[in-house]
């Protein structure tokens, strides 16, 4: 029996890369339908869906480059959070919102301090919240990246 060849720590590290990119494609594939669901449901009747598809191509042009960033970094750069690029990313919903004159929903003091920029509860906490098929591409990534963390820890340490 031929004995198979040991998973390198290259190995990993370009199976963290596939998941990024993987990542970052689902992400900004479900862009669109998310905006679309956000403001449909916080800007009932004044809802457009011509002004939904040009803000869902602003927010794009706002989360994807800072995302596509952040999920290439190398493990040990402290880069930031991909929810938080996501969350950067509600101001153009939140201006359409305004200008529909919709309702802001009520926040805690939480959401008041941790999201200021985020009245209307736009953005996401989960990958899920963009699209419930992020659920699975946001675990793989994070759990690649951990695991390129850890052992890239253990190798320095055996070494």
């Amino acid at each position: 029996m031929d004995a198979q060849p040991e998973v390198t720590l290259a190995d990993d590290e370009a199976r963290l890369a596939a998941f990024a990119f993987d990542l970052a494609d689902r992400v900004e594939a479900a862009i669109p339908d998310w905006v679309e669901r956000s403001l449909r449901a916080r800007g009932g009747a004044a809802f457009d869906p011509v002004t939904a598809s040009g803000v869902a191509v602003e927010t794009a042009a706002v989360v994807m480059p800072s995302l596509r960033v952040l999920l290439a970094a190398d493990v040990d750069a402290t880069v930031g959070s991909p929810l938080a690029s996501l969350r950067a990313g509600v101001g153009a919903m939140t201006r359409c919102l305004e200008a529909w004159g919709s309702p802001r929903p009520p926040r805690d003091e939480f959401q008041e301090r941790q999201f200021p920029n985020d009245p209307f509860g736009l953005g996401p906490a989960a990958f899920s919240d963009i699209d419930p098929s992020l659920h699975e591409p946001g675990l793989l990534w994070g759990a690649a990246r951990a695991h390129v963390h850890l052992r890239r820890r253990r190798e320095v340490g055996d070494g």
